[in-house]
């Protein structure tokens, strides 16, 4: 039986790396397109030759994680890094099935006699389809001082527990997100035209929108496409989101990645599972339900959430009640899609009237908050109501502030809506600042209702807050 022959190998990381060829064709991918937020603290710390460590990058599919390695390799070579000295390589390749990164990087160095001491770039891309690739890469990094590996992936589950387990003091993994509200207006040129920042005394910045119906309908864009940057870009993936992102990301993931990484049998079942839970965005599911309706086993359920919630599919919420308690067995959560484009791939676009615009409307909400260190938000839920985000403070663990997400702006004419809030600053006092309830076009500082401060935001408006200054302090997310 043939083998792959070294001269194919090498034919192929010369096509793969057209800057070695310093003529015309030797433009780098994507060079053209915008570049998110994430990318000059991501490629600092490439650069950074004080921490010998590999970057790895890990997100969902088609968030760019990509594109922002081109990115980065176009900015070496514009501040004159030899073009000889960066690689990169697409695991995904059938023709390195079987390679070590060891004798990948061999072909390297011998094809232009780079010495171990040699300041090299080295870029491996969808590094989790190949076997023990935590173990070689840790042995790169202890045997290349001087050499920089980058190394991305989109299934976070192997990466992550795998890195934490063979590459502890070697590795700086970092998550990228899918697009903020606030980069995907940025993306198609129309953040200042239809968001003012204002910066004042009293906070760091205060966002107007100019005009809350044409903001209204970019976030319902959003919402349906807007949360991957090719699909923002690309006419022919906007006409038909649904069969670019539930072929192209969702069933790979679920058919592909999933079952070769944890040697899951039953595609359908997970599938199935996915499938309730993309539908359920934005409500309370409990295990019970989920195996009564998916037909799945409820210890298989846990596992296969924890898979699912490893790949950046989707995101659990845990309750806690009226008095900021959590729940010791917890059978209920709510579950969010990581990206709210992803049920309108399942099920279809939808309008700023569909029912489903309450619930996709707080998945878009949580989805901006990806994007920060503050992960620990709750739901409460008791018996006379519910409020949709409570933060609990990290000394005391009682509520500090609490957010009630809504598409409607019956709450602000219809008080009566807003007893449960008040239910639960009476048993939370510590809840000091205003409770703030997202609407759909209202726009009010402050409100008192029985006592307790309210203000009212435009979902679309807060949406746009919350990417904005989280965005700003995006240096943060590579330190």
């Amino acid at each position: 039986m043939l083998q792959i022959a070294k001269a194919d190998i090498v034919s192929r990381l010369k096509f793969d790396n057209p800057w070695w060829d310093q003529t015309p064709s030797g433009k780098v991918a994507f060079e053209d397109t915008p570049r998110r937020k994430y990318f000059d603290p991501f490629h600092r710390a490439i650069t950074d030759s004080s921490v010998r460590r590999a970057i790895v990058l890990m997100g969902p599919r088609r968030v760019g994680k990509t594109v922002m390695v081109y990115h980065s390799i176009k900015a070496l070579l514009d501040v004159q890094v030899a073009s000889r000295n960066i690689l990169y390589i697409s695991l995904e390749t059938p023709i390195y099935t079987g390679l070590s990164l060891e004798k990948i990087l061999g072909f390297f160095q011998e094809l232009y006699d780079h010495k171990r001491d040699a300041v090299l770039y080295v870029f491996f891309d969808e590094i989790q389809y190949l076997k023990d690739w935590e173990i070689h890469l840790k042995s790169l990094v202890d045997s290349y001082p001087s050499y920089r590996f980058v190394a991305t992936g989109s299934a976070a589950a192997a990466l992550r527990l795998k890195s934490n387990e063979s590459g502890a003091g070697r590795f700086s993994d970092y998550i990228l997100p899918p697009l903020t509200f606030a980069e995907y207006l940025m993306f198609i040129g129309r953040e200042s035209a239809l968001v003012e920042t204002i910066k004042n005394t009293d906070s760091p910045y205060e966002y107007i929108a100019n005009d809350i119906d044409a903001l209204n309908d970019e976030f319902v864009n959003y919402l349906n496409y807007g949360g991957y940057p090719e699909a923002v870009f690309s006419a022919t993936v906007r006409q038909d989101p649904g069969q670019y992102i539930k072929s192209d990301i969702i069933d790979k993931v679920l058919l592909r990645d999933l079952p070769s990484l944890y040697g899951i049998s039953d595609i359908q079942e997970l599938n199935r599972l996915f499938t309730t839970l993309a539908y359920n965005t934005g409500n309370e599911v409990s295990l019970d339900a989920l195996s009564k309706s998916s037909g799945v086993a409820k210890n298989t359920i846990r596992r296969y959430l924890e898979y699912l919630e490893a790949a950046f599919l989707i995101r659990r919420v845990e309750r806690i009640d009226q008095n900021a308690k959590r729940f010791k067995r917890a059978m209920c959560f709510k579950v969010y899609l990581t990206n709210p484009s992803m049920r309108a791939a399942l099920f279809g676009r939808v309008t700023s009237d569909a029912e489903a615009m309450g619930a996709l409307t707080e998945t878009a909400i949580y989805s901006q908050w990806q994007h920060s260190k503050q992960t620990e938000l709750y739901y409460a839920r008791w018996n006379s109501g519910e409020i949709d985000i409570v933060s609990l403070a990290g000394t005391n663990q009682q509520p500090s502030w609490a957010v009630e997400v809504k598409w409607s702006d019956r709450p602000f004419v219809s008080r009566g809506e807003l007893d449960n809030c008040v239910e639960f600053v009476g048993k939370n006092p510590t809840v000091k600042s205003s409770i703030l309830v997202t609407s759909k076009t209202i726009n009010e500082s402050e409100i008192t209702y029985k006592g307790v401060r309210f203000q009212f935001r435009p979902a679309s408006l807060y949406a746009y807050m919350l990417g904005a200054n989280i965005l700003r302090r995006v240096d943060d997310v590579f330190s």
